[in-house]
């Protein structure tokens, strides 16, 4: 996968066609952990916060959230735990926020994981969908449906903005605590 980054007053100058902009980028490490496949929530917390306020944006303003979604048990409980602290604090809870993982359509992709994140957020801002998660029959037992800021699309929705604006955030978290989380918008 690729990506041509550009200042937003370059592509304008060029007439290049802009599909998002990207607001921030913040990362953080999970320092101490039992291990280098055990993920730490406070380590993915820190990357969310930092992310959203290098954005000047909260919770609050975030439509879609593509998770980081390993697969694995601890792994998703892990992040969906860390995203749900985040956003209860910030967000009304009524499942405002699309919460889905690229994997559900291609699979893991191992080192280029969250490039492919980034791609499909990219292009869900640019056509202004909210797209779904495929083959999703049960939910990680860590999701609560009546009280998570988030659902999970079954089908491509139109993304109806919220205060005039979408934004989303993307979730490429690491072997070995490495958590990064950018924001996007449209």
């Amino acid at each position: 996968a690729a990506v041509v980054l550009k200042r937003l007053s370059d592509a304008q100058k060029d007439g290049d066609r802009i599909y998002a902009l990207i607001s921030s980028v913040a990362g953080s490490s999970d320092g101490r952990a039992l291990g280098l496949t055990a993920p730490r929530k406070e380590g993915q917390k820190r990357a969310l916060k930092r992310a959203y306020d290098r954005a000047r944006v909260t919770p609050r303003d975030i439509g879609l959230v593509e998770a980081h979604g390993t697969g694995t048990v601890v792994g998703d409980r892990t992040e969906l735990t860390a995203l749900t602290e985040v956003f209860e604090s910030n967000h009304d809870l009524d499942q405002s926020c699309t919460l889905g993982s690229v994997k559900s359509m291609i699979g893991h992709t191992k080192c280029a994981a969250g490039m492919a994140g980034l791609i499909k957020v990219t292009m869900a801002l640019y056509h202004r969908v909210r797209p779904p998660t495929l083959h999703l029959t049960s939910p990680n037992p860590a999701y609560d449906a009546q009280s998570s800021p988030f659902c999970f699309e079954r089908s491509p929705r139109p993304w109806i903005h919220v205060n005039g604006k979408r934004v989303a955030g993307v979730s490429a978290f690491g072997f070995g605590g490495t958590n990064f989380h950018a924001v996007l918008k449209e």
